[in-house]
């Protein structure tokens, strides 16, 4: 990138961001020499640089990025430096933390890269003309994380910051977070009491009344849409012995990311974190033809995952959730028709919130694969095929397949523009043969099916915190836990608007009478507080003419209708998840 084009390309801005993560560390240490910068990368949108042995708090930010402004005026490039261990192991000897990064890094190339009097032990990755580029930063808040975020290992300082190559885009980028405040999933969900967490459980939400009814919306859809498709529903054990994942692979791969219970007499069992051992043992139950194939099983049980305790996040990173998981069971040949089948069901997901999306091919970790490579080459190429034809955007992320196959994530972007990982459908050729799973070809040969591991939502806790931000708390009406509120401008109307609220209850729509002793506009106000899609008034005039006075969401007008007509035309919006 020249310094007069702002077109920068995905590398680009990751060597802008680090190096603003490199000039971050300058700056603490010219504020706060005693401090101790361990490691700063690129995120995305930004980046952070952890520290040990500094005690700040958001207030010293400012302060810290001033210095920043300041220092990088005298910086005009970074100057690589190819060191030996003695020279890397003298320069970095009062700092445990980088010393214990070349130990990682000895028998390789060990290289510091250096602008100003600042030096780091770093590969490279950075901006050509720093003190003309690095100009559009901003750091954003503190947070404690282990080294290595490991929980045995020492809490360290982490500042975080994002960095831009215009003003225009650090200014939208600051816009969007602070309108993220605003949709903060856990702010509103204990507003409009949806879900609360509690010290005794945590990273276990508890789902109040009306976050069920969410819940089981979004369940319900999920249930009606994937019957239709000849998906199978099946409950399966949350405690299975240790065996069934030395099976599967996930006892190598996942086991330390279980809770385990133990028993005196049969030895360990593992709290259930994901359904495909169990899908397989369904599927091995019973002798399997061809004719059975795509054999597709699908559930929404409750898993449990170890996270640890620094990472939880409200709903978006939780330790109990569930999934609208699959497990499909197909012949090889099958593998193009399926995807095809399931990609729709992706578009019918996505569409009706309204959001944009993309996949992302994830192949072999050639550290962590479970299974021959010539199976990995043959399933990563028929899924960069079956990518091909979908016409959705894809890109391909090395090393990020599951330890049995190559998989496709849905990255999908919310209305503020963020984008979050969700759904995925994974290749498999390798569970069936560890279960040795069989189905009669037409030959009436035994062969061993290919399995495609799929969910649309993802984790359902992480997909409502995400929706409640996309939507602001505003749920669609089929979806809001309640969808309409009847107020009375005064007693002598609490007759005929409980009529209403129980007309509009007989059909099953989600309806609140408010009469309390309070004035009209005070209760219309907690109505919109509280998100409801259809406020109705009831006064003289609708009494006499049996009709009501609707004010949608959002809207200052309201329109007159008959009840009937605004039954019916709300049911069919409701049925239609219009």
């Amino acid at each position: 990138m020249t310094m007069n084009d702002n077109r920068m390309t995905t590398n680009d801005l990751e060597n802008l961001r680090h190096s603003c993560a490199h000039l971050l560390a300058a700056a603490v240490l010219d504020i706060y020499p005693e401090a101790l910068p361990t490691l700063g990368p690129s995120i995305e949108n930004g980046f952070y640089y952890d520290f040990d042995n500094l005690k700040i708090s958001g207030s010293d930010l400012p302060k810290i990025e001033s210095k920043m402004h300041e220092i990088v005026r005298t910086w005009t490039g970074f100057e690589k430096e190819k060191l030996s261990l003695s020279e890397v192991q003298k320069r970095f000897a009062k700092n445990p933390y980088k010393l214990e990064i070349i130990e990682q890094y000895k028998d390789g190339e060990l290289t510091a890269y250096k602008s100003g009097e600042f030096s780091d032990l770093c590969r490279g990755g950075h901006c050509e003309h720093p003190k003309d580029e690095l100009k559009y930063f901003k750091l954003i808040s503190i947070a404690g994380a282990y080294w290595r975020g490991d929980e045995k290992n020492k809490m360290l300082t982490r500042i975080y910051g994002t960095c831009w190559p215009t003003q225009k885009e650090l200014d939208n980028y600051l816009n969007m977070l602070e309108e993220a405040k605003k949709r903060d999933h856990k702010k509103l969900g204990k507003e409009l009491e949806l879900f609360m967490f509690h010290e005794t459980a945590p990273g276990m939400p508890y789902w109040l009344s009306k976050g069920v009814i969410v819940y089981n919306e979004l369940v319900s859809f999920w249930r009606q849409e994937h019957q239709k498709r000849g998906y199978q529903e099946i409950v399966s054990p949350i405690l299975n012995k240790k065996e069934l994942y030395v099976t599967s692979g996930h006892y190598d791969h996942y086991w330390q990311d279980m809770f385990v219970a133990k028993t005196d007499a049969e030895g360990e069992y593992g709290v259930k974190a994901m359904n495909c051992p169990n899908a397989h043992i369904v599927f091995g139950s019973k002798t399997r033809s061809y004719r059975d194939l795509p054999f597709r099983l699908s559930d929404t049980d409750p898993l449990h995952r170890n996270e640890l305790s620094g990472t939880l996040n409200g709903l978006l990173r939780v330790r109990e959730f569930r999934q609208d998981d699959a497990h499909i069971y197909v012949s090889e040949d099958q593998i193009e028709s399926e995807y095809k089948n399931v990609f729709e069901i992706v578009e019918r997901f996505y569409s009706i919130f309204g959001m944009k999306y993309s996949f992302r091919l994830g192949t072999r970790n050639p550290e962590n694969f479970m299974g021959d490579i010539e199976t990995w080459n043959r399933a990563e190429d028929t899924l960069k095929k079956i990518l091909e034809k979908s016409g959705v955007e894809y890109f391909i992320q090395d090393g990020d397949g599951a330890f049995y196959g190559p998989k496709v994530d849905i990255l999908m972007k919310d209305a503020l523009g963020r984008s979050w990982q969700m759904g995925t459908v994974q290749l498999d050729f390798q569970q069936p043969r560890r279960f040795d799973l069989k189905y009669s070809d037409k030959d009436g040969s035994q062969k061993t099916p290919i399995a495609i591991h799929r969910v649309i939502y993802g984790s359902l806790e992480r997909f409502i915190g995400i929706l409640i931000e996309h939507y602001g708390g505003a749920f669609p009406t089929w979806l809001s836990p309640i969808q309409v509120v009847v107020l009375p401008i005064s007693d002598k109307h609490l007759e005929y608007a409980k009529s209403v609220a129980d007309q509009l209850k007989s059909v099953n729509i989600r309806c609140d009478l408010d009469s309390r002793n309070e004035p009209l506009n005070a209760r219309v106000r907690d109505a919109e507080m509280q998100k409801v899609p259809f406020i109705l008034v009831a006064g003289n005039k609708e009494v006499e003419a049996k009709t009501v006075a609707v004010r949608a969401r959002g809207l200052k007008e309201t329109e007159i209708h008959k009840l009937e007509e605004f039954k019916k035309w709300l049911l069919d919006a409701i049925i239609n998840r219009k």
